[in-house]
């Protein structure tokens, strides 16, 4: 129980909007020594004492909170000055881990040797494919772990998208120990010091290197290669994005990497054989127990599958449970699983406190103690495919409300695509991966691809079931705990009356749905897309995308990484409308992943006569003019440009579809990127009926945009301004932004704020930004 207490002292500290002021940490650190050697001593007298356990608990909390605090004030105290985002430096240093290579360019994190500048120890980097470099420059650049590098560089601080149930990649690069990111620049040629460093993890940086090299060129533009390579090196992202949409719909995802499982398969495989071989000689079991040579052997086998994956978070977690459960045989003590389970919690806090904010962390432990809460407390267990089959089945159904916290989904085909995916993928493609490391015969790699082409099929049948996934949005934290215990009392042992009633405790979580705007009442959200657009807006029934986001290059869009994850979060399964305002790809990028992830009614575009949104089947194209209106939910919407009796602009930002909601409450103006142009136009047709409330300040606070005739006419409580964190444009422009705070506005940014809400009710305009929302103290460091 101390051990949960620290933990949970761990994950309060992870919470924090901000971190205690050294002094009152030193205090509280100090106290809880002091507290705990009192504790101590007391505890040897008076053992077993209600007092002395309370106490004992709320000290491990304190000392996990402090634990966790010192260890994010010492990783935050390395970090980038403001001061020096944005500028040129130099800098040497040592490539550290496998790099990501691109069509373009590679990504890779880069160990800081040598600078001018107050850099920090570890950054991230992306070195992309310049043609402007000139001849010979045609190819995207390489480089190597181990490699030393002189760069001129270009950083900012760690900064990520911020949205509604968003990923957190500020809080990713915290736990990986990076502390700046940004790009090599073109201006100095770069140049190799040193070909290869020779440490320790840097030799098997090198070999992983190699040996991702050697498969792909094995197997070249073979469909499943990236699969083999992360189940032989670790290296997930060579898998493609559609490979990974099966791999969730199935829910085999935890089998296409190094995971706990495959780690403990290794270690239980190798050790097994060990222990059978050593039996055979007499003179070896005297001298040491054939169950602590295969101990021995089994940690040994599965740390080296561990360092060869990279010895990534993840990995190093099942490595630390199966190294506890080893080093307890080997010392002879009584393996309980409730105690290696526990000072497994403790060993992976200890090594990192950031492991609480993973969504892998709860569920290796979770499936962990699943199986334990199956299999204890049986007057008799199942065994062989009983007893697999059964173990799957509890691990599905307890996961269930975890799941859908975690990820607002889970797989209904899991069960049986686990049942085929768990032999095939552990004992027999993985095992096969291996061997073809040590054994460069090409036809092990072949016969594994083939095999794992066999299990596609498979996993592409189920994954094209209708019922394949459950998708909702996050359940409230009462109603997810009521799922969880629900099914840990359907998994109580035979016997145990009215088990079964268990399933009632989960529906009311099943069947929630997040509370939507009340008729004449709407909710805006200006998501945080970088340097773009994409705004959510719903009625009471309806919903509407005003733009989709931008592209981001390397095929990723704004739709695949904010748009559906955040639809899917807040329980949206169609768009009524989508509205592109034009057709640059800060705005309309993320599209084409939108409409193939979600249900899209109506398309209002003015679209070129080829452009393939227009074949999406089942939507329906209408064209963006002024005058066009409709009403959903006693909620006024309005186009006001542009106008057909127009002659066509000479800019496509004046294109714009601009458009307005009214409400009782409130009123909105989306105007896309238009100009002074399109400006004077609005102006010229309607004068001061564009006042409203809230606006989404023109071309993301260009100069070019915002006049002051237009500024005042509009004159809004709010102005937000959509901008990417250190745009190249450097929008929002100060004029611009001292333009709009001069006729009364509260001015919004989400590069700094993250996505913006605005709640439009009959009591007025209410908005909130995201970071405010759910502040971290990492957020901004």
């Amino acid at each position: 129980m101390a051990i949960i207490a620290f933990g949970l002292g761990v994950w309060l500290c992870q919470y924090l909007p901000q971190l205690p002021a050294r002094g009152w940490l030193s205090m509280l650190t100090a106290a809880s020594l002091v507290a705990g050697a009192g504790v101590y001593r007391r505890g040897r007298y008076v053992a077993g004492g209600v007092m002395v356990r309370a106490s004992i608990l709320l000290l491990a909390l304190l000392i996990g909170f402090a634990w966790a605090a010192w260890r994010a004030e010492w990783r935050l105290a390395d970090e980038l000055p403001q001061a020096w985002e944005g500028r040129d430096v130099e800098v040497t240093g040592v490539v550290d881990e496998l790099p990501e290579p691109s069509e373009r360019g590679v990504r890779f994190s880069f160990r800081v040797e040598r600078t001018a500048a107050p850099l920090p120890s570890r950054i991230l980097l992306a070195w992309y494919r310049s043609d402007r470099e000139g001849a010979g420059e045609d190819k995207a650049p390489a480089v190597r772990p181990g490699e030393r590098w002189r760069f001129t560089v270009r950083l900012k601080r760690p900064h990520g998208l911020v949205n509604p149930e968003g990923f957190d990649y500020e809080a990713a690069l915290l736990e990986r120990g990076i502390r700046a990111t940004g790009n090599v620049r073109a201006g100095e040629k770069p140049l190799l010091l040193d070909p290869f460093v020779p440490e320790p993890m840097i030799v098997v940086h090198r070999l992983r290197d190699a040996i991702r090299a050697r498969f792909a060129a094995t197997l070249p533009d073979a469909d499943y290669v990236g699969v083999l390579i992360a189940l032989a090196v670790g290296d997930q992202r060579a898998i493609p994005n559609e490979q990974w949409i099966i791999f969730r719909k199935t829910g085999v995802a935890h089998l296409i990497s190094i995971s706990g499982l495959h780690v403990s398969m290794v270690g239980l495989m190798v050790g097994w054989l060990v222990g059978k071989g050593w039996r055979r000689s007499r003179r070896r079991v005297l001298r040491w127990p054939a169950a602590k040579a295969a101990a021995a052997a089994g940690l040994v086998a599965a740390a080296s599958y561990a360092v060869l994956a990279g010895l990534g978070i993840p990995t190093q977690r099942s490595l630390i449970m199966l190294a506890v459960i080893a080093l307890a045989l080997l010392g002879g003590r009584e393996v309980v699983g409730s105690r290696v389970l526990a000072l497994a919690l403790l060993c992976v806090l200890l090594f990192d406190p950031w492991a609480v904010l993973s969504a892998g962390f709860w569920l290796s432990f979770g499936a962990v103690g699943i199986l334990m809460y199956l299999l204890g407390g049986r007057l008799a267990t199942a065994s062989g495919w009983r007893a697999a089959i059964g173990s799957q089945l509890g691990i599905t159904l307890a996961t269930i409300p975890a799941l859908l916290v975690l990820f607002n989904a889970f797989s209904l085909v899991s069960p049986f695509a686990n049942a085929v995916a768990i032999p095939l993928v552990s004992f027999v493609i993985t095992p096969l991966t291996l061997l073809a490391i040590v054994l460069p015969f090409a036809p092990l790699l072949q016969l594994a691809h083939w095999l794992t082409g066999l299990l596609m099929v498979v996993l592409e049948w189920m994954a094209a079931f209708p019922f394949a996934m459950w998708q909702q949005a996050a359940p409230p934290a009462m109603l997810a705990a009521a799922g969880m215990l629900g099914m840990g009392w359907m998994l109580l042992p035979r016997g145990t009356p009215a088990r079964h009633a268990g399933l009632f405790a989960l529906l009311p979580m099943l069947v929630w749905t997040p509370p939507r705007p009340v008729p004449g009442a709407y909710r805006m959200t200006a998501l945080d897309v970088g340097q773009g657009t994409a705004v959510h807006v719903q009625t009471a029934r309806h919903e509407l995308l005003y733009d989709a986001g931008p592209a981001y290059g390397q095929g990723s869009d704004a739709g695949v990484r904010v748009l559906l994850p955040y639809l899917q979060a807040a329980g949206v399964e169609r768009i009524d409308r989508l509205v592109i305002s034009h057709n640059d790809l800060d705005h309309s990028g993320g599209a084409r992943s939108l409409v193939e992830g979600v249900t899209i009614g109506d398309l209002m575009a003015n679209l070129p006569t080829d452009d393939p949104l227009r074949d999406v089947p089942g939507t329906r194209v209408v064209a963006c003019e002024a005058g066009t209106r409709w009403r959903w939910d006693e909620v006024d919407f309005e186009i006001l440009h542009p106008a057909s009796d127009e002659p066509a602009p000479n800019k496509d930002n004046d294109a714009s579809c601009v458009l307005r909601i009214v409400a009782p409450g409130g009123s909105v103006l989306l105007v896309g990127d238009i100009e002074r142009a399109a400006e004077r136009s609005l102006l010229k047709r309607h004068g001061s009926e564009i006042a409203s409330d809230v606006v989404l300040v023109p071309h993301h606070g260009s100069r070019s945009s915002s006049g002051e005739d237009f500024v005042a006419a509009i004159a809004p409580q709010a102005a937000i301004f959509s901008a990417g964190y250190l745009n190249q444009f450097r929008h929002p422009h100060p004029a611009v932004w001292d333009r709009w705070a001069a006729v009364g506005a509260s001015n919004w940014r989400t590069d700094r704020q993250g996505a913006i809400n605005v709640e439009v009710t009959a009591k007025g305009v209410d908005i909130q930004a995201q970071r405010d929302r759910e502040a971290r103290y990492w957020h901004g460091h």
